[in-house]
């Protein structure tokens, strides 16, 4: 062929191999186009074009997946396999381009011309020429194991330069892509300049791990040579009548520590195993691991917690404004404390909104109870071993958060706060829920045994508290054993007093200013209340203060007036936060036909719902958007088969729901929402479009809708309440059955709103919409039978009538 004819050949890619002209190798086949391409060139007795693939993970390369450069070779030999596959025997023989390739249903060709050697003549050739066989003669003796014998030979006595390169190539170990380059290369003293390279570079590599090998060997005699001499000064030390300090400090401390009875011979037969053991030994620094953890538990240490009733309840009022319940419970469990030894109650567990204090509280118990403060965060806890620790088998084994937090209280009667204890997840390693079980259990933690340990501690005087946002990720079994406290959110009134006493003064301290330099007036603090947070807690509250504080205090500086005294008003405040985040008032300016407010209740506290219903002519289909759960999709459904039950009696026909499609929608749609608590105020508002009637903006409701139109009771009665007051509503509807719940509502709330209980939907309909003067909402109509009287009659049938 000559260098300047292009010519199509079949193509077979090759995985991780480099062929080079001149060498014969054997490749076995599996994939269908490289068996057809074979074939093809065995039948036609033609060359084949192999190229190597630039990755050799692709199954089914293309040719954008494949080099430019390969080589023509024979197929000496065929042999087709048990399994399928095919065995070749392929030689190379000269070194080709591709053009292009081209791309056929049975395999891929390409066409293809020959790359010739060039500079074949160059001056540095020979010298390129001698240097190789040195350096190929220095590899080959350092690496005699990877090359073979006869390759060292026929090198030995190959005169060609192109050859031997070529040879050399092919088995010395190189990288595929360095392989490739030195096939692509096609000037002769080029080739063979790269081929010395790489050698030098394998002998040096080759000489470093030889380095190597000898350092880690004499490391290994120096350290079987340290611990001969070790062994031969502690048998000195033991004919003198002398104990290593190691040991002896370690005793001496184990003597001090008041232990169990248990637990010390437990530390005995370890100490007796450690002394047996070799100080080198992986296993003797797991022993001792294990010594100093019992060493640095307290056993029988406990705070001499003195308790008085009214420094308690003082230390509480003074961290914690309101949350009057909660404080209640704490002081009855401390009163009850006073009077016996040793309390096995139930264990607490705040529950409540982000923001409320839950943690901050469980701080000022401690205080209250003159006792040591440790806190577990258990959010996205997912393993078993966290909370009981790895067994001593396992490398890097240590205890479970129980007992490192029992480290840190350095006594065994602390004050053990379980936060966010909803936020645990499961996975394959275990539910960490279920050992909690243990743990909080009063008839069981006596005796926790913690993996690790393979003790039993005692648990029964610490005192814990739990904290959780909602009960919903909190398994039932863990529930039965905490006696649960609900903690709502803040009223207006309550968030002003705590900016007042504890927020500002905080914030001021914390940004370099003395207690009068800036005055916020109720009027501001209102202003953010309303405006710029919306939340249960005052977490927002508080960081909005600080951003005052800041852009306060940069106002200073730039003035250069470092004493100048803050009065900050209501109207002061969008001119440091900017815009108001949020709307205060009603949700609507009038009365709307077909929208509806409701009451929901969320994680971080209650919030307004919005829903609106929108008629269309259609064929009775009902649409429902605004990313409702399944449980809320139902209750429409509910609601609207509750309508349909009634429309004769308001006036609607009989089949009104065959002629129209309703479209149920409540807004923010890329918020979820779920909960049965929304079906009469979704009732409501199928009833205000079909009838064109307007509901009562400043009129909210909440209620589970049966078929029968009973109006169900709900959860988080208070958190709805307190959302109605922030949002300016003054009337509210919630269910008849919720009227035990309405005492634990604050009294400011309950006092400023018109609640109204209903027990039936007929109410909440003739409470929300607004009928012309005069009218009545439901009319005095006999029902009719739902079958006719011919369907009901039907006649006996045969068999029966015998």
């Amino acid at each position: 062929m000559s260098e300047f004819n292009v010519v199509r050949y079949p193509v077979m890619p090759l995985r991780d191999i480099v062929l080079f002209p001149g060498m014969i190798a054997p490749l076995v086949v599996g994939r269908k186009n490289s068996v057809r391409a074979l074939e093809h060139a065995m039948e036609q007795r033609s060359l084949i074009f192999l190229v190597t693939q630039k990755s050799a993970g692709v199954d089914d390369p293309v040719a954008s997946d494949l080099y430019g450069c390969g080589v023509l070779a024979t197929v000496i030999q065929l042999l087709r396999l048990p399994d399928g596959t095919m065995k070749a025997l392929v030689e190379g023989k000269r070194r080709a381009t591709v053009a292009c390739y081209v791309e056929f249903s049975d395999f891929l060709r390409a066409d293809v011309k020959e790359l010739p050697d060039t500079d074949s003549e160059s001056l540095d050739l020979p010298a390129y020429n001698r240097e190789l066989r040195r350096i190929f003669d220095q590899y080959a003796k350092i690496s005699h194991k990877k090359i073979p014998a006869e390759i060292i030979k026929v090198a030995a006595v190959m005169e060609n330069p192109a050859r031997l390169v070529d040879l050399i190539c092919a088995h010395v170990q190189l990288r595929s892509e360095e392989k490739q380059e030195l096939l692509e290369t096609a000037a002769l003293p080029d080739r063979l300049r790269r081929a010395v390279e790489l050698l030098y570079r394998e002998i040096e590599i080759d000489e470093l791990e030889k380095s190597i090998e000898v350092k880690v060997k004499k490391r290994m005699a120096d350290n079987q040579r340290n611990y001969y001499l070790g062994e031969k000064v502690k048998e000195i030390q033991q004919e003198m009548g002398q104990g290593t300090d190691d040991f002896s400090e370690l005793q001496e401390a184990l003597d001090k520590k008041d232990l169990p009875e248990s637990v010390r011979e437990k530390v005995a037969k370890e100490m007796n195993k450690l002394r047996a053991m070799s100080p080198m030994s992986a296993e003797s620094t797991v022993v001792r691991n294990y010594l100093d953890i019992i060493l640095s538990l307290p056993w029988q240490e406990k705070s001499e917690a003195k308790i008085d009733i009214e420094e308690a309840e003082r230390i509480l009022d003074q961290d914690h404004y309101g949350l009057k319940k909660t404080k209640e419970r704490i002081l009855e469990y401390l009163a009850v404390q006073a009077q016996v030894d040793k309390i096995r109650g139930p264990i607490i567990c705040l529950v409540g909104p982000p923001g409320v204090g839950k943690t901050s509280i469980c701080k000022s118990i401690a205080r209250a109870m003159n006792r040591q403060f440790v806190r577990l965060s258990l959010g996205g806890v997912r393993d078993e071993a966290e909370i009981r620790g790895h067994r001593r088998t396992y490398i890097g084994a240590m205890p479970g958060k129980i007992i490192h937090a029992m480290q840190r209280a350095e006594v065994i009667n602390p004050v053990f706060c379980l936060d966010e204890v909803d936020k645990m997840s499961v996975d394959f390693r275990g539910d960490p829920s279920s050992a909690l079980l243990e743990v909080l259990d009063p008839e069981q933690n006596s005796a926790f045994n913690d993996h690790y340990l393979d003790l039993d501690y005692d648990l029964s005087e610490v005192f814990f508290i739990a904290t959780a946002n909602n009960l919903h990720g909190i398994p039932l079994p863990l529930q039965d054993r905490m006696e649960i406290i609900r903690l709502s959110g803040y009223t207006e009134e309550e968030k002003l007093k705590i900016a007042d006493q504890y927020l500002v003064p905080k914030q001021l301290e914390r940004n370099g200013f003395a207690g009068d330099d800036i005055f916020f007036s109720e009027e501001a603090v209102l202003e953010i209340v309303r405006r710029y947070t919306r939340e249960a807690g005052v977490r927002d509250l508080e960081r909005t203060i600080a951003s005052i504080c800041r852009k306060v205090a940069r106002d200073r500086l730039q003035q250069k007036e470092p004493d100048k005294k803050y009065q900050l008003s209501g109207a002061a405040v969008s001119g440091y936060l900017g815009v108001p985040k949020h709307r205060y008032g009603l949700a609507e300016k009038q009365d709307e036909i077909g929208l509806v407010t409701g009451l929901a209740w969320t994680e971080v506290g209650g919030e307004l719902l919005q829903i609106e219903t929108a008629l269309m002519p259609g064929t009775g289909k009902l649409t429902i958007t605004g990313k409702l759960g399944e449980v809320m999709q139902e209750s429409a459904q509910a609601a609207l088969a509750y309508v349909r039950s009634r429309a004769i009696r308001l006036g609607l026909d009989s089949g009104f729901y065959q002629k129209l499609d309703i479209h149920v929608h409540v807004p923010e749609g890329a918020i979820p929402k779920d909960g049965p608590s929304a079906g009469i105020t979704i009732a409501t508002s199928i009833v205000s479009a079909l009838l064109k009637l307007p509901v009562d903006r400043q009129l909210a409701m909440t209620g589970e809708i049966t078929l029968r139109g009973r109006v169900l009771p709900i959860g988080g009665l208070t958190e709805k309440l307190l959302a109605a007051r922030r949002g300016n509503i003054t009337r509210v509807i919630v269910p008849k059955e919720n009227e035990r719940d309405l005492e634990d509502v604050p009294e400011k709330v309950r006092s400023s709103l018109d609640i109204t209980l209903a027990d039936h939907v007929d109410e909440v309909l003739s409470r929300a919409l607004l009928l012309p003067e005069g009218e009545e909402l439901f009319r005095d109509v006999p029902l009719e039978p739902v079958f006719p009287a011919t369907v009901l009659s039907v006649p006996a049938s045969p068999a029966r009538q015998n």
